[in-house]
C-alpha cells in the first residue's frame, strides 16, 4: 500500500468497517475499528436526540481521541502500514447536524485540543453511498438501535460530510461513488477499490465514480 496512514470514512452503513478490514488483511496493515457499540448513549440519542446528543457526541469524541493516540503512537513492528474505519473529524461533522450552537462552540473548543495531538491521515478515503444504499445495508446488519433512522437524517449527515470535505485543502482526499459496487460480494470490485487507492493524489479532493 502506497500509503503509511489510511483513515476510511462515510455515512453510517456506508462499509467503512467492511473495507478497512479487507485492506488491512491484503495488506499486512495495522486495523484500528471504533468502538461504538458499548456507548451508553447511542440507543438513546435515536429515541430523544434532542436530550441525548451532546453527552452523545462528547463521549464519542473521548473515545476516538483515546483510542487513535494510543494506537497511532505504537506501530506495529510486523505490519506495513495503518488503516482505520474513522477519522476523528467525524465528530465534528456529526455534532454540527445534531447540537445546537452554543454546544457546538464549546465541542469546537474541546476537539481543536485533542485534534493538535494526533497526526494526519495521509490519506482520506471517502465511500458515497446513496440514502437507499445505506438504509439497505442498515437493515442487514441488523443493529435493532439504528433500524429506525430516518432518510433525512442520513442525507443530513452525507450533506454535512460533502460540505466538510471540501473546505480540507490541506488533506489528501479521495472520494469514492461505491453505489454501483458490492466490494464485499465481489472480488473484482473490491480491487477497483484497492487499485484507486494505490494511486498517488494530490491534496484536496479527487472525485472517483467506480462501476
Amino acid at each position: 500500500m502506497r500509503y503509511n496512514y489510511i483513515a476510511v470514512e462515510g455515512n453510517i452503513g456506508a462499509g467503512k468497517t467492511s473495507l478497512a478490514t479487507k485492506i488491512a488483511q491484503l495488506y499486512n496493515g495495522k486495523l484500528i475499528l471504533e468502538r461504538f457499540e458499548d456507548n451508553p448513549f447511542l440507543a438513546k440519542f435515536y429515541e430523544n436526540q434532542e436530550k441525548y446528543a451532546f453527552p452523545l457526541e462528547l463521549s464519542f469524541l473521548a473515545e476516538r481521541y483515546q483510542q487513535l493516540k494510543r494506537e497511532l503512537a505504537n506501530q506495529e513492528l510486523f505490519t506495513n502500514f495503518t488503516i482505520s474505519d474513522y477519522f476523528l473529524n467525524k465528530s465534528l461533522i456529526f455534532a454540527r447536524k445534531t447540537l445546537n450552537d452554543d454546544e457546538y462552540q464549546l465541542f469546537i473548543t474541546l476537539f481543536n485540543i485533542m485534534n493538535a495531538n494526533l497526526p494526519r491521515p495521509d490519506l482520506l478515503v471517502h465511500l458515497f453511498v446513496s440514502t437507499y444504499r445505506l438504509q439497505t445495508n442498515i437493515k442487514m446488519r441488523g443493529r435493532e438501535y439504528e433500524q429506525r433512522i430516518p432518510d433525512e437524517y442520513l442525507e443530513k449527515i452525507q450533506e454535512s460530510y460533502l460540505d466538510y470535505l471540501k473546505q480540507q485543502p490541506h488533506l489528501r482526499i479521495l472520494l469514492l461513488d461505491v453505489n454501483a459496487l458490492d466490494f464485499v460480494a465481489r472480488p473484482s470490485d473490491f480491487e477497483k477499490i484497492v487499485d484507486a487507492m494505490n494511486v498517488e493524489y494530490p491534496k484536496g479532493m479527487t472525485r472517483i465514480k467506480l462501476s
